[in-house]
């Protein structure tokens, strides 16, 4: 894995997602959220998912972490939530419809995630949004579990 240019992915997509045009920032969102891992990559997409010009690119941005399944993408969309105004707030909440009620797996996995989050007292941000972030999680009933 090259860092140079993984970092430099970061950077270009950091500025597309500063464009005047929302399809530029949602594109950014999404691609972006595929580097969520990265601290450089962290600022832009939290500005993203509360993106004040359009709620598509929020929906787009939540729903790119979202489908990473993993604790960076999580820990990103919940401290958006943890500041997200009630618009944003309910854009976010589709994303997770959205991305979580189809395999149960998928929903139980985010709410194992959320747990562990919920009990970091390293960022109190990300702890509150992870709150939020069950709440929604609870909330969704997947299409398909186990047999």
């Amino acid at each position: 894995m090259d860092g140079d240019l993984r970092l430099a992915a970061v950077v270009a997509l950091a500025e597309l997602g500063r464009s005047d045009d929302w399809r530029d920032r949602a594109d950014a969102g999404h691609s972006l959220a595929g580097f969520a891992e990265m601290p450089e990559a962290v600022e832009p997409l939290l500005g993203l998912v509360l993106d004040s010009g359009d709620t598509f690119v929020t929906r787009r941005t939540a729903e790119g972490l979202l489908r990473r399944k993993d604790r960076a993408g999580l820990a990103i969309v919940a401290s958006a939530l943890a500041v997200a105004n009630d618009n944003h707030a309910d854009w976010i909440r589709t994303a997770v419809v959205d991305v979580c009620s189809i395999f149960s797996d998928d929903l139980d996995e985010a709410l194992r995630l959320c747990e562990e989050m919920a009990g970091d007292d390293k960022d109190e941000r990300v702890a509150r949004g992870t709150r939020r972030l069950r709440e929604s999680l609870a909330g969704v009933d997947p299409v398909l579990r186990p047999s």
